[in-house]
Parts: C-alpha cells; sequence; structure tokens
C-alpha cells in the first residue's frame, strides 16, 4: 500500500528552493540524517534481519569471515514494508516532481552490503543510453535517469564514502570529457562552472538525490573501519520513455496490490534483448 503523508519515513515534506537549485547547478543534492527515526531503524532492520539473503551475509561477517566482494541484488524484488514504502513516500515523490516534472517512471532497485576490506569503485556515469549508439539511446541521452541513494547506516570520509565530481552533468557525455580532465579545468567553460571533487560524509539515516549525468565514486573501506558494514540501497526512476539497460520487469504481485499511482509508476516496458533494435 502507497504511504501517505503521516506515513513519511522523511522528515521533510518536499525540497527547498535551495535544494532543486542544487540538483540544477551541481547535479545532487545531499539529506543528512533525513530518515525519521523509525524509517531509519525500521529499514535496517528490515534489511538486516528480514530479508534472510543478507541477514546470512551479515552473520557470516559478524562471524569473521572475510568477504572479497560486497552483496549485491538487482533488482531487488524482495522488498519489505519499510522498504517498499520508499518507492513513493510522499516525500520522495514530491522530491521528483519539483525537480524532474511529472512524466518519470520506477526503473529499478538495488540493494549493497560493502564489507571492511572492500575496493574502491572509481568515477563514471549511470545514465545506461550514454554507454550504446542505438538511435533511440542517443535520442534519450538528455532525459533524466535520476538515482536516489540511501545509507541507513552512513558513512565517513574515507570510509566507503561518496564522491562526486559536482557540475559534471552539465558536460555533454563525449569519450573525451573524462573525470581527470574535468577535474583539470578543461570543461569548465562548457559548465559554465568549475568543476570541483567533493568527498561526502553522511551520518545514518541519510540520502542522496543525483542526476545519473553526474560523475561519482565510491571509496574503498578500509580493513579496520570500525564500521563492520555499510548498507546502501538505491531506487532509480527514469524519465518516460524506452527502458533502460536496468528496467526491470514489474512482479505481477506488486502489480495487484498497486494503487492507481503506483500502476502509472509501474506501467512501462522493462529491458529485453534487443528492444533497442524494435
Amino acid at each position: 500500500m502507497a504511504a501517505t503523508l503521516s506515513e513519511s519515513l522523511f522528515r521533510l515534506s518536499g525540497p527547498s528552493q535551495e535544494d532543486i537549485d542544487s540538483f540544477h547547478n551541481d547535479g545532487y543534492i545531499a539529506y543528512p540524517d533525513i530518515f525519521t527515526d523509525d524509517g531509519r531503524e525500521g529499514l535496517i532492520e528490515e534489511i538486516t534481519q528480514h530479508f534472510e539473503p543478507t541477514r546470512q551475509y551479515i552473520e557470516s561477517l559478524q562471524n569473521g569471515a572475510e568477504q572479497e566482494r560486497a552483496y549485491f541484488i538487482r533488482p531487488w524484488n524482495d522488498r519489505g514494508e519499510y522498504s517498499d514504502r520508499l518507492i513513493d513516500d510522499p516525500f520522495i515523490s514530491t522530491l521528483i516532481r519539483e525537480t524532474i516534472g511529472d512524466a518519470y517512471h520506477f526503473c529499478h532497485s538495488a540493494l549493497n552490503i560493502a564489507p571492511r576490506g572492500i575496493g574502491p569503485i572509481p568515477f563514471h556515469q549511470d545514465h545506461h543510453h550514454w554507454k550504446h549508439e542505438n538511435p533511440v539511446n542517443l535520442a534519450e541521452r538528455d532525459n533524466y535517469y535520476i538515482q536516489i541513494l540511501y545509507y541507513p547506516n552512513g558513512f565517513t570520509c574515507g570510509d566507503r564514502n561518496l564522491k562526486v565530481i559536482a557540475g559534471s552533468h552539465r558536460v555533454a557525455p563525449t569519450a573525451e570529457a573524462t573525470p581527470d580532465r574535468m577535474l583539470a579545468g578543461d570543461f569548465d567553460d562548457e559548465a559554465g562552472r568549475r568543476l570541483e571533487e567533493r568527498r561526502l560524509e553522511l551520518p545514518p539515516g541519510s540520502m542522496v538525490y543525483i542526476d545519473a549525468r553526474i560523475f561519482h565514486a565510491v571509496e574503498a573501506k578500509p580493513v579496520d573501519s570500525p564500521q563492520l558494514y555499510r548498507i546502501f540501497v538505491i531506487d532509480i526512476f527514469k524519465e518516460a520513455g524506452p527502458p533502460h539497460r536496468y528496467t526491470q520487469h514489474i512482479p505481477p504481485e506488486w502489480m495487484e496490490r498497486a494503487t492507481p499511482e503506483r500502476i502509472k509508476l509501474f506501467s512501462r516496458d522493462g529491458y529485453t534483448e534487443g528492444c533497442w533494435h524494435a
């Protein structure tokens, strides 16, 4: 069932003008400690205790097992009450509408548990149409692809933290527009601003809302980190149009219990091999 305003998992009802300006100028909005206490604690409990695959993974970490890779599942279809409510929480719906408009769909989601000792993820963009030269992709390349990054137990700088190149979404996604050249100032004129790296630090219960055109990266998690693992949940929404590479097929049970508003979010084609060539 969709959330009502009184059931919101967040402390805010909508973005401020400063937030909206940050989204368009910097390519992201950081919201420290935005979850309600119940929202934060409920989401953590749901992921760590009631979702069996992650419960077993976390138990192995607590027992001293070393993991070469993070736990990662995409699409994350087996969602509980709290994670399900994220999809159309009143704050999330308002934030999306006030930044990109009403014509958008739910794309897909993922769940990640990053343990001590996991390596970094280099700067990259996640708008998957840009990497394919099919005409449908080129036509869609400027449409919005929104990633909402949730950090229920947070992160500190130098410990699996997110970092971004603020303003990099304002540069055309060509092969020449590399992170190194952006940080060297080669594309400041095109962006109309200085492009700079920002290393974020966020307390538990935070989220980051990004335009997937922005270059972003994740730093390594030290083997001696005081935090055993960092939880990361991501929901992706796309401007109405053809599917993206990871646009998931909506499970039948999601549609069966969906409200009319959710049906609108879910009513789009999922990705299939060859769909861009049809």
